[in-house]
């Protein structure tokens, strides 16, 4: 159980409802018999968290938007090729938003030139010289991500403010528990989960002084535990649009597996209203692995989704090599299509049944099914062909 924050001046005023005589008001916090339902109605019935909308280039965030997959370019933003081509591969994939690291000017003015080349949303993502968000800003990008940890100073932030406002983009608060402020880790003892909330809560509030509401948080750690329970404190705090992610989690396996739990967590709880899977793999894979966590809550429906068996003894067709196989064959279709390939005859026709198409392993020849229709057995060298 945590416990409250006592510091008032942490409950920043809500842009939907100000503060009379300026003063601070409690967060927002919706009931949960107010919270918005699934995008979808025919999607999982769970209920989401009721947040403000926010625009990052032509998608929509919070609000009631679906969950929006994000990435982020591992290329040098001054090699403009390379980026590019990263992008369209991103975007072939189904990223609808990508980042881009802004580490320099020279990244800045690459930037430029990447942005009359692409039409996908750009996020720039600022560390310590606030003036490059300045650069960012004037190179058209459609979103400032910006670190409370290292990016200090009222003017500074007065500076951003502006730029963005004149630009009309959004901000994102981005709290990385790696690089949180000195006094809040000497305040709760290290990067808690308390301390990356306040550090983003800090921030906000110097925004909303500025009279800037156009906002969506992170709040991301390497650690499950300590991220969910930061989402979850923020959560009831604020009604700003939440971006999640595990930061720093690691190879395509073991990347997978955290952020398909953290992730699966929040956005079960109807947390979460942009996702990004960071693995130390091709970007191309995070945009996959999001879409498949998405997929399992049924809050995104795009791609195939095969359901296979995990083979036993009782198996009369090579499952594994099979199921490879065809999704590698129907990797480029984007309808939503549920294929089954099953091994033998205890749960095969089953769930053959429930898939748009699927395959139960029978004794030499398999049976195919279509809609919930047997359409006739094969041999097996026939099945790949029939499936795909």
């Amino acid at each position: 159980m945590f416990e409250p924050f006592t510091d008032q001046s942490l409950f920043v005023s809500s842009p939907s409802a100000p503060a009379a005589g300026g003063g601070a008001l409690p967060l927002w916090n919706p009931p949960p018999e107010e919270a918005l339902p699934c995008a979808d109605p025919h999607l999982f019935p769970l209920k989401r968290r009721r947040s403000l909308l926010v625009r990052v280039g032509g998608v929509k965030i919070g609000g009631g938007a679906p969950v929006a997959v994000q990435s982020m370019c591992n290329t040098y933003t001054w090699d403009v090729e390379a980026t590019l081509a990263q992008i369209g591969r991103l975007q072939e994939a189904g990223c609808e938003i990508v980042r881009v690291a802004v580490p320099d000017e020279r990244s800045a003015q690459g930037l430029k030139e990447i942005r009359k080349r692409t039409d996908a949303p750009l996020v720039a993502d600022i560390h310590f010289d606030h003036r490059l968000a300045l650069l960012a800003a004037e190179a058209g990008v459609d979103c400032l991500r910006i670190n409370p940890g290292n990016i200090n100073g009222e003017e500074r932030v007065s500076e951003v403010v502006a730029a963005a406002k004149d630009r009309g983009i959004p901000i994102r608060v981005g709290v990385n528990a790696g690089s949180l402020e000195k006094h809040l880790l000497d305040r709760f003892g290290g990067a808690t989960a308390e301390a990356m909330v306040e550090s983003g809560l800090r921030h906000v509030a110097m925004l909303e002084r500025r009279g800037f509401y156009d906002t969506k948080i992170s709040l991301k750690a390497s650690d499950v535990t300590r991220t969910v329970q930061a989402y979850r404190l923020m959560a009831r705090r604020v009604e700003y649009p939440l971006h999640l992610g595990i930061t720093e989690s690691g190879s395509l396996q073991t990347g997978s597996v955290k952020s398909s739990v953290g992730l699966g967590i929040l956005l079960s709880e109807g947390i979460g209203d942009t996702v990004r899977v960071s693995l130390a793999a091709d970007p191309v894979e995070e945009v996959r692995v999001a879409y498949e966590i998405l997929k399992s809550l049924r809050l995104r429906q795009r791609g195939v989704n095969v359901v296979a068996c995990p083979s036993c003894g009782r198996v009369q067709i090579d499952v594994d090599k099979l199921t490879l196989e065809v999704e590698k064959e129907l990797a480029h279709i984007t309808a939503p299509i549920t294929v089954a390939v099953m091994g033998c005859e205890v749960n095969g026709p089953g769930e053959a049944r429930e898939a748009d198409i699927g395959v139960a392993g029978g004794h030499r020849r398999a049976l195919i099914f279509m809609k919930g229709e047997k359409k006739g057995l094969v041999d097996y060298a026939q099945i790949k062909r029939h499936l795909v």
